[in-house]
């Protein structure tokens, strides 16, 4: 397929009247979508008319109700994915935030003095304290919490809420 004059006119007006690359592709026909792209950047044709949209094809919002306390819209039904659920008038139970880790000092003697890599267990913590290429690199390995690589010292360190560690980077920049 080559681009023939009366077939660049018609592709200008075509794209002059809003239709879209899919639509214009389908009229000239033996070209595909992203050639009628192509030839439009080539033309420098930029903008273009909006096509007309019917008016009847979208359906107006409903009214926006009150928002209650608790930030949802009082009664009606409350909408949780594509599931619709019956509104219920009794208020809904907040989840509580997870239990912290214990936390230990560091006081605490570590189970294996300067712990190498091959020394640390599922129930030693896995931090890392020096350089990796010192000599003297090695782990914390106290006593770690079931189910986590960290002691509670350490695992109060890595595992920070998102809101705290966007405040430590507020106050570090200044």
């Amino acid at each position: 397929m080559s681009w023939t004059d009366e077939r660049v006119e018609l592709l200008k007006k075509l794209w002059s009247e809003g239709l879209s690359a899919s639509q214009i592709a389908g009229e000239l026909g033996g070209v595909t979508r992203n050639a009628v792209i192509g030839k439009v950047h080539r033309l420098g044709l930029s903008g273009r008319a909006k096509a007309p949209q019917p008016q009847a094809a979208r359906p107006k919002k409903p009214a926006s109700r009150p928002a209650t306390s608790s930030g949802r819209a009082s009664g009606g039904p409350v909408s949780i994915g594509a599931v619709a659920l019956k509104a219920d008038s009794a208020p809904v139970a907040r989840p509580q935030p997870a239990p912290q880790p214990a936390i230990y000092s560091l006081s605490e003697e570590p189970l294996i003095a300067n712990a190498s890599v091959l020394q640390i267990n599922e129930q030693t913590c896995k931090w890392p304290i020096g350089d990796p290429s010192a000599a003297d690199f090695h782990f914390c390995a106290r006593r770690s919490d079931v189910g986590i690589p960290y002691c509670g010292y350490h695992a109060r360190i890595a595992y920070q809420p998102v809101s705290d560690r966007r405040k430590d980077r507020r106050m570090m920049r200044g």
